[in-house]
């Protein structure tokens, strides 16, 4: 958010979600660390006293959720158009709001998004460090979550996504690229943003051993939605395969079913 005129994302984000009958699932947040100092300064929004930028995010994104919400942004002019009062972003395109997901690196931050009434989205990092395991902290993160929604008062259960490395060892060759990444697997800890950080571990393993090791996944199970996180440089046709090998021999056993309806 950083970077981006929410006004602007708004009006693409309503019109896309148009277009495509309402099946858009928008994830945003501040943004990743990145090797321009203070960068979003050169695409001319200052402002921020926060050497990330953290604060001028979380102002566009309130911005930018009043105008996906339909509210009056910019005044009428009663000249040109008759009329007074404020006049709201369009397109809008109502329930694009209840889809709209944060992306939260922190427990604190998983609090705010709560009190936003938006979706979380949680990688495989979060800026923290306790000593707890990833998954026992990132569910600790989904918990705070789901109090700071309801006690701002929101309606309705809110989304919540876990992203996890897992890599299906189904044949040799994914025992080649894989096989050694799930031995002796473990959380990491390092240093990213200046802050002292949680990596979760990479799950590759036999489709019987991933259905046990995700079931004993405190995050993943207390979580609704699972994203793949999986290595683009291999190539659209390699990752396609570890897509329908996790959706055929591991979702299922996770309590997973397919979408047989299709698009609508």
């Amino acid at each position: 958010m950083r970077y981006e005129n929410p006004l602007y994302l708004a009006e693409e984000a309503a019109a896309l979600d148009l277009l495509s009958g309402g099946r858009v699932a928008l994830g945003v947040s501040r943004g990743s660390p990145e090797p321009a100092l203070r960068g979003w300064e050169a695409f001319g929004y200052t402002g921020s006293t926060d050497p990330r930028g953290a604060d001028l995010a979380r102002e566009k994104f309130d911005l930018f959720m009043r105008a996906v919400r339909g509210e009056g942004i910019a005044e009428a002019d009663p000249e040109q158009f008759g009329r007074t009062g404020r006049l709201r972003v369009e397109p809008h395109s109502p329930g694009l709001a209840s889809r709209i997901w944060w992306g939260a690196g922190s427990r604190e931050t998983a609090a705010w998004a709560g009190a936003q009434g938006v979706n979380l989205m949680s990688s495989t990092l979060l800026t923290e460090a306790t000593g707890d395991a990833f998954a026992d902290l990132q569910a600790e993160q989904i918990a705070l979550f789901r109090e700071a929604w309801r006690d701002a008062g929101h309606t309705g259960a809110p989304r919540v996504s876990v992203s996890r490395s897992i890599f299906p060892v189904v044949n040799e060759n994914d025992r080649l690229h894989f096989g050694l990444r799930g031995q002796g697997a473990a959380d990491q800890i390092g240093v990213i943003d200046g802050f002292r950080s949680t990596f979760g571990k990479t799950y590759a393993a036999e489709p019987d051993a991933l259905v046990e090791q995700l079931r004993a996944d405190a995050a993943v199970q207390a979580a609704d939605t699972v994203m793949l996180t999986i290595p683009s440089q291999l190539g659209v046709d390699f990752n396609l395969r570890i897509l329908e090998a996790f959706a055929e021999h591991v979702a299922p056993g996770l309590g997973w079913e397919p979408n047989t309806q299709g698009p609508v």
